[in-house]
Formats: structure tokens, sequence, C-alpha cells
């Protein structure tokens, strides 16, 4: 193993990307596994030494792996379908990687693992019981981490991502309308439900600092990232004040309910819909995370003003469009 190396998998996403960027700011060189290292390096982050391969592939993995003290975990099934058919091979193969390598396997967790009962306020230990099909997937996923011989690994349990990089999120496909102009803001949370989001810039420095001192850390750790925990309409406002700050003229988009009922008579023909559905609970129940044990380990919890967090977002995805 080389101190200072990570292997960073999904480092062209918007989790794997901001963790790249995060460590290579704290000094570590990072490694990215890409299918396509030419397009990566153009369109990923900088100072990032790709390499060519798969993560379904497992002699890809662990080629990749070798040398390297810490594999971040941040791909996801291509196009997010077959979760179970993929997800789980592709974390067996990240747990193989990193134990030849005698690397600590490190991941993103998230709030799919959690009941309504389990709430409102949710410390590391809370019964996991998804009532979900990706949330069983994901209690199965941190089951193959505990249950493998010899593994040290951190687990970073978190909101609702969004942020400059963060195309696959409830922001910027629903509350930003990604693709079309923002004439409303469509917000599905239910009045007076509190909601966990994460901003990614923050939970990438937060695994970063955690990873600085990885030496100290417990051989299985889980901890809470707090992030910001609104009430009711407070992101959908949010996103509406900084698209007025951005507007020439000051325009505020309205804020209007989600329409559900189009993903209720979509969801017999398509699979995405009935996700959603499943996980709307989340949207209707409170859920915060409770970061008391991270703040002890680290002081405190890298946060960035919502309205600041907002205006990054939005800014970076009205790039994307116009680029």
């Amino acid at each position: 193993m080389t101190d200072r190396l990570a292997l960073v998998t999904g480092a062209t996403g918007g989790i794997g990307g901001a963790v790249a960027e995060a460590l290579l700011r704290h000094g570590w060189r990072v490694r990215g596994l890409a299918r396509d290292p030419g397009r990566a390096r153009r369109t990923g982050p900088a100072g990032v030494d790709w390499v060519a391969g798969d993560a379904l592939r497992a002699a890809d993995m662990v080629a990749a792996a070798r040398s390297a003290g810490i594999l971040f975990h941040g791909v996801n099934p291509p196009g997010y379908r077959d979760w179970r058919g993929l997800a789980l091979p592709m974390l067996g193969h990240a747990i193989t990687a990193a134990q030849a390598a005698g690397a600590r396997l490190v991941m993103p967790g998230n709030l799919y693992v959690y009941a309504p009962e389990a709430g409102p306020r949710l410390g590391e230990d809370a019964p996991r019981r998804p009532r979900t099909r990706k949330g069983a997937v994901r209690v199965e996923m941190e089951a193959m981490l505990a249950a493998a011989e010899g593994l040290d690994h951190l687990i970073l349990c978190a909101g609702d991502f969004f942020g400059p990089h963060a195309p696959s999120s409830w922001v910027t496909t629903v509350l930003m309308h990604e693709g079309r102009p923002l004439r409303r803001v469509a917000t599905p949370e239910s009045p007076g439900a509190g909601h966990a989001w994460a901003y990614l810039p923050d939970l990438a420095e937060t695994f970063a600092r955690l990873l600085d001192d990885a030496a100290t850390l417990p051989r299985q750790l889980r901890l809470n990232f707090r992030g910001h925990h609104l009430q009711g309409r407070a992101m959908a406002e949010a996103v509406a004040e900084a698209a007025a700050q951005a507007d020439p003229g000051g325009r505020r988009p309205p804020v209007r309910p989600f329409a559900w009922t189009p993903v209720y008579l979509g969801a017999p023909f398509v699979t995405v819909l009935r996700e959603l559905i499943e996980m709307r609970y989340l949207w209707s129940t409170t859920l915060e995370l409770d970061n008391a044990r991270l703040v002890a380990r680290l002081g405190a919890e890298p946060h960035t003003p919502l309205a600041a967090a907002v205006a990054t977002s939005l800014a970076a995805l009205r790039a994307r469009r116009a680029a």
C-alpha cells in the first residue's frame, strides 16, 4: 500500500468527482477508473490519473487499486437501472480490489435504508428496515462491507445530493428543471416535513478531512453528515431566490407543488417512476441525520450557507445548458 494514493470510481460523476477534487486539494494522488480515459480527461476533474477499466470487471478493479490506500466507491449502475443486478457485483469487485491492495473502502450512504418510523432524528445506530427496493439493496451492500474479511471501511450517510456537478438529483431535475428554462420551481415536499440535503462540495470535503486521519479511524466506521436539513418548501424557495438574483430583470419564478399524478399514471410502464412512488415518503416524513459523532471527530462539519450553495449549483447548471 502506498500512502496518499486513492482510487476513485465514478470520478466523472457527481459524488465521485467532488471527492476526487477534495482529495487532490488535500494532497492526495488520485487515480480514476474510466471505460474511456480520453473522454474522462476532457470532462472529469483535472489532476486525476485516469486508467482504463470497468467497475463491472473484477480484474480491472484489482489492477486499478494496486498500491492505493483508499478506494472510494462512487460508481452507480449505468443509467441508474437494475440496481440489484449491477450494484452488488460492482461493490463485490470493489471489496475484492480493496482487500488485495490493503486499502480502506469508502462510500456514501443514504436515507433509503430507513423506514418512516426510524425518525425523526437518526443516529448511526438507528434501525435500518427499508421499505423500498433500492433501500433493500443498500442494506445488502452495507452487510457485504461488514462481512468482508479484513476490510477496513467508512460509510458517510447523507441526504439528497445537490451541487455544481450533480446532474442526477432532485434539485437539478425537479426543482431547477434541468434542460428547460426555469419558469417555475416544483417542490415535492409535504408542508412542514423536514428533508435532508447534502451539498456535494461540503460532503466531499468531509470525506477528505476524515481520510486525512485514516490511520486513526476505527476499522469499520459509519458516520452521519447532516448537511442542510430544511423544512417544507425551504429548498424550493432558495432556488427561486437564487434564480431571481441571477435574472437581469429580477424575475422570481413561482414555487408550485410537484405534479405527482403523471408519475402515478406512468408508473405501471416505467420502473423509475415506480421507484419514485416507493420513495415518496422521504418527502412527507422528517428524517434528520444526527451528526454528533462526526462533529466530535472533526470539530465541525463543513457547511456552505444555503444561498451560496444553491446559487453556485444553479450557475453551474446554466453553464452546462449553454455549453
